[in-house]
């Protein structure tokens, strides 16, 4: 996938990241880090890692995730994965995982990164639906509040709806790498995010087939692709972003959604 040696930390033992694992295997010391501690040990066994139990959720295991990764020797690799979705979690655990903890594993691995490191963080083509409804200063806000502060932005604590808070969430992924890349930058490292579509794991499968889940399904069904992604296929261009030919893409956005959101820019056109 691009570094030769180094460690490389891939969070989240779903399918995306056994993807993102399988991948990185071999050119690295490679750690899974998930919150069921059985699923990172059965894809370390698989993809020949070391497993490490974390809960992003927490600013101090996340910490202790990186300090154990850079123990290893030179941290050149970050792929965060982890999350929740709409079909299986409430508002609070959205926030908490999906904003909360990317901004955990943003802050924690700026400080360990090695020169020439890369890192990505997953966000959702959902950041790009529901970013057009916040204002500007919500966005700043979500950009670089301190993780422990974000549950309290009033953007979440009046949201009840489940897709709404995950499209807020997953645009203030992309938000908060955008922010990130210029103390990422002072490292010589870089930072980029990448919104998937619908991607087929038993998550995106859960989504399609959930009762709020039509506008996910069309989109999947009817985009140009014609079809929810294959795991693979998100991390051939995450390995993309860990290539020299990315050596100079950082602190952006990288949509991999099979042309779904066309269907929506096409829909405002004809409107």
């Amino acid at each position: 996938m691009g570094h030769d040696g180094g460690v490389a930390v891939v969070v989240g033992a779903g399918g995306l990241g056994a993807a993102v694992a399988a991948a990185l295997a071999g050119g690295h010391v490679l750690v899974v880090a998930d919150r069921d501690d059985d699923a990172a040990r059965r894809l370390a066994d698989e993809v020949g890692g070391v497993p490490v139990t974390v809960d992003i959720t927490r600013a101090e295991s996340v910490h202790a995730l990186a300090a154990h990764a850079a123990g290893l020797g030179p941290v050149t690799a970050l792929v965060h994965t982890a999350g929740v979705s709409p079909a299986t979690a409430t508002v609070a655990q959205i926030v908490a995982v999906d904003l909360i903890g990317t901004a955990n594993v943003l802050d924690a691995f700026a400080r360990v990164m090695a020169a020439g490191g890369a890192g990505v963080a997953v966000a959702s083509m959902a950041g790009h639906i529901f970013g057009p409804h916040l204002t500007k200063e919500q966005e700043q806000a979500m950009s670089c509040a301190p993780s422990s502060e974000l549950a309290d932005l009033e953007l979440f604590r009046s949201c009840t709806d489940g897709p709404t808070a995950y499209g807020y969430a997953k645009r203030g992924n992309q938000l908060r790498v955008a922010f990130a890349a210029a103390e990422w930058g002072r490292r010589a490292t870089r930072i980029n995010s990448v919104s998937p579509g619908v991607i087929d794991t038993a998550m995106g499968q859960a989504e399609l087939s959930a009762p709020d889940g039509a506008m996910t399904s069309y989109l999947a069904r009817h985009s140009p692709l014609g079809r929810p992604l294959a795991p693979g296929e998100v991390a051939a261009v995450i390995g993309f972003l860990f290539s020299p030919a990315a050596a100079a893409i950082t602190g952006t956005d990288v949509l991999v959604d099979g042309g779904a959101l066309s269907l929506l820019s096409g829909s405002r056109a004809a409107g």
